[in-house]
């Protein structure tokens, strides 16, 4: 045990168990991000037998865990490669071709799950474009671990999200085929269901 513990605190082997507490952070997020999304769903808007749809919620849970876990190990891999290779100094530029590299291996077979995955990262990339809110500190570094995530200016949020809106409803009635199936189907629930009902039951408590 010592010995094991000695290995622990040894900043030598830091980097390399840094990848593996990585996978395994990936892999529990993973599971807590997407089991209980895919239950809900599986509830909500599953088809088929009770069998099936466990089956398809730990497929899912699965394939979102697994994914992360890949993704974080080799990002952390290929960072610790080209910082050993640049004198263990890592450039602003390495975060990006670990990155995109990673991203590529492991969520660029588009299926349901990845493609949710990347369209939730696309958002998150588009959204902080976003002129910020004025800040009480200073950002000197984004490295620093004293940085904070700054929200948005409120104002220019209100029209990004004018513009979010008045676009996706635009694409629904439009193009709709261009839509995220995920979304699609809400969307579809929300405003085309709602538009039927042939009695008190299906106008209040059941869709169709």
């Amino acid at each position: 045990m010592s010995s094991l513990a000695a290995i622990l605190s040894d900043p030598a082997y830091h980097d390399y168990l840094a990848i593996l507490k990585g996978a395994r952070n990936g892999f529990v997020y993973g599971v807590k991000v997407r089991f209980p999304h895919a239950l809900i769903m599986a509830i909500l808007f599953g088809r088929g037998s009770w069998k099936a749809r466990v089956q398809t919620i730990f497929r899912a849970t699965k394939q979102h865990a697994l994914n992360l876990a890949k993704f974080v190990s080799l990002y952390k891999t290929l960072l610790l490669i080209q910082r050993k290779s640049n004198h263990g100094t890592q450039r602003g530029v390495d975060t990006f071709i670990a990155g995109l590299i990673s991203g590529y291996f492991v969520f660029g077979d588009r299926n349901a799950v990845n493609e949710q995955i990347v369209l939730y990262v696309c958002s998150r990339v588009v959204a902080s474009f976003i002129p910020r809110a004025t800040t009480p500190y200073a950002m000197a570094s984004t490295a620093s671990s004293a940085v904070k995530p700054i929200p948005p200016d409120a104002r220019k949020f209100s029209i990004f999200a004018a513009l979010c809106w008045g676009t996706v409803m635009w694409l629904f009635a439009e193009r709709g085929e261009t839509i995220q199936p995920g979304m699609f189907h809400s969307m579809n629930y929300l405003y085309r269901d709602s538009e039927h009902w042939s009695n008190l039951w299906t106008l209040l408590w059941h869709n169709k």
